[in-house]
């Protein structure tokens, strides 16, 4: 079903932002920043794992796609680097983010401070939410039937919610609404594709997603600042390759 993943991730957030409200603020500092190390590595876990089982599967292939499936994963991961740092899609999105936050910083929901409060807290889970490779690469494989990657990804976003909400308040549930249509708007885009695209380019956006989920590991972890926004166009190399060499 496109959009599980999605489903999940709303349900998330919005559970960390009711625990947030309830008990949040009674958290330590140095129990969220654990459990974001313990999420961070899993996802390293499972984007390894689940990289090595898609060219696992391609290796057993006997034709051009099964014989230089490593190449083609170095390839297109090197090329769609390359193309990420020229189109400067990391940056790009980082000023989306600060660009909207601008727009919302001066806005006044009469003399409450509480309803300032809502509005930041709106916008900067919002940006946290959708504004990021994960976001994207999560909504792709969601709507070409592996919604593993958003799974994750709502463990991540249900422990943030908790303390954003126990600090910014309300505000961050109301994130959810463009969580929900932009992710879901991009699986059922990948969703009506994944009934034309081979099933062995499906494979190749896999090994790709594992490299790169791989990459936000470490980011969470704090080991390497990768700018893995920049190597999206990745996805789109390797899917090409899959799809005229099927």
């Amino acid at each position: 079903m496109p959009g599980i993943g999605t489903i999940a991730n709303v349900c998330a957030i919005l559970a960390g932002t009711f625990l947030g409200l309830t008990v949040g603020k009674k958290i330590p500092t140095r129990v969220r920043l654990n459990a974001e190390k313990a999420i961070g590595l899993a996802i390293m876990v499972i984007g390894l794992s689940g990289a090595l089982n898609a060219l696992s599967e391609l290796g057993a292939r006997k034709d051009f796609l099964g014989r230089y499936a490593s190449i083609i994963l170095v390839g297109s991961l090197v090329v769609g680097a390359m193309l990420g740092e020229w189109w400067r899609i990391e940056t790009r999105l980082k000023r989306f983010g600060l660009l909207l936050r601008s727009k919302t910083s001066s806005l006044r929901l009469g003399r409450h401070d509480d309803g300032q409060n809502m509005v930041k807290g709106f916008v900067t889970s919002s940006l946290i939410y959708v504004v990021g490779a994960m976001a994207i690469l999560g909504a792709i494989q969601d709507g070409l039937g592996n919604p593993a990657t958003l799974y994750l990804k709502s463990v991540l976003d249900g422990v943030t919610s908790i303390f954003l909400a126990s600090t910014l308040g309300i505000g961050v549930a109301f994130s959810v609404v463009p969580v929900f249509v932009l992710q879901g708007l991009i699986a059922l885009l990948a969703f009506f594709a994944g009934n034309v695209i081979p099933a062995v380019a499906i494979l190749e956006i896999e090994a790709i997603g594992g490299v790169l989920i791989v990459a936000i590991g470490f980011n969470i972890l704090g080991i390497k600042r990768l700018p893995v926004a920049n190597m999206l166009p990745a996805v789109f190399i390797a899917l090409a390759i899959g799809w005229v060499f099927a």
